[in-house]
């Protein structure tokens, strides 16, 4: 059973189309097709099946694709461990989220330029659901991701992930908002800005999604208003009167805002490191995961 073919197979699950394989394979829609007739005469039995003016797997085809995340990643792993250069070289191309990048990437990749001056750190600015569709493209060797345990994330079975530390987030409002909990030791209470416009990221659902949970249990559905990326701009929105939105408890904010604690239920957001399965004991990439460790 050649890989090549198990890989065109694998592509086929992910991408759903021979003319998608190609493209992305740059290979003609006959060869792929040619390729998979071919595995289907080495296991004995139907792979694909019509699905339309389309083909879609069989419950064969499928099972035999989840065999080859496992089969592909091993061959990766074995490839990169007899690699015969240990001495880490190369250019790592590293994708993720603003604050992973400041807080943890940077350090690392300052770092290496004096312990490591032949690995060359390539970084890009990508929220979670970007990065998961460049590293299954394998365009990306890292990823820099989160998630909430309101809103957990769900990556393809061809990655792995490794949480790298967690921070409790609140909820951002201005220094003036009245609740009814006010002056008391209680919690705040949501339902004070049920009738709020609510701020939330543009660019991943995450914090959309923990937000809709947050409000359904306290009984309102909110309503999304803004939707922005920079946590500075949130703030100014917020100091502005444009509405609320989550933030981390710990951040340092500006005159005129201030971070609500969320205790019940609380939202935690966790950082991740991401890479394709088989792919970590690579040199350079083992040697930068080693280091973002240190920040657990």
């Amino acid at each position: 059973m050649e890989t090549r073919r198990l890989r065109l197979l694998l592509e086929l699950s992910r991408l759903g189309s021979m003319r998608a394989v190609a493209e992305a394979h740059n290979l003609t829609t006959s060869t792929v097709s040619q390729q998979l007739a071919a595995l289907t005469t080495e296991t004995g039995t139907a792979l694909i099946e019509p699905d339309g003016r389309r083909v879609r797997l069989t419950p064969a085809g499928q099972r035999l694709a989840d065999h080859a995340v496992t089969i592909l990643a091993a061959l990766d792993a074995a490839r990169l461990d007899l690699d015969p250069d240990a001495e880490p070289v190369g250019t790592l191309r590293v994708g993720g989220f603003a604050t992973a990048i400041r807080t943890a990437m940077l350090p690392v990749a300052r770092s290496l330029q004096h312990s490591h001056p032949l690995v060359d750190v390539v970084i890009y600015e990508y929220e979670p659901v970007e990065a998961f569709a460049l590293l299954e493209r394998d365009d990306l060797d890292l990823a820099l991701t989160y998630d909430y345990n309101l809103a957990p994330a769900s990556p393809s079975p061809l990655l792995e992930a490794v949480p790298l530390w967690s921070t409790p987030w609140g909820l951002c409002v201005p220094d003036n908002a009245r609740t009814p909990d006010e002056g008391t030791n209680s919690r705040i209470d949501l339902r004070a800005f049920a009738d709020t416009p609510w701020i939330v990221n543009s660019r991943n659902t995450a914090d959309e999604r923990a937000v809709r949970t947050l409000a359904s249990l306290a009984g309102f559905t909110p309503r999304i208003t803004h939707q922005i990326d920079s946590l500075d701009l949130v703030e100014l929105l917020v100091l502005s009167g444009y509405g609320v939105g989550l933030m981390p408890l710990e951040r340092k904010t500006r005159e005129g805002v201030r971070v609500e604690p969320l205790i019940d239920p609380p939202v935690i957001l966790t950082a991740y490191a991401v890479t394709r399965r088989g792919r970590t004991s690579w040199p350079p990439l083992r040697l930068v995961l080693d280091q973002l460790m240190t920040y657990r």
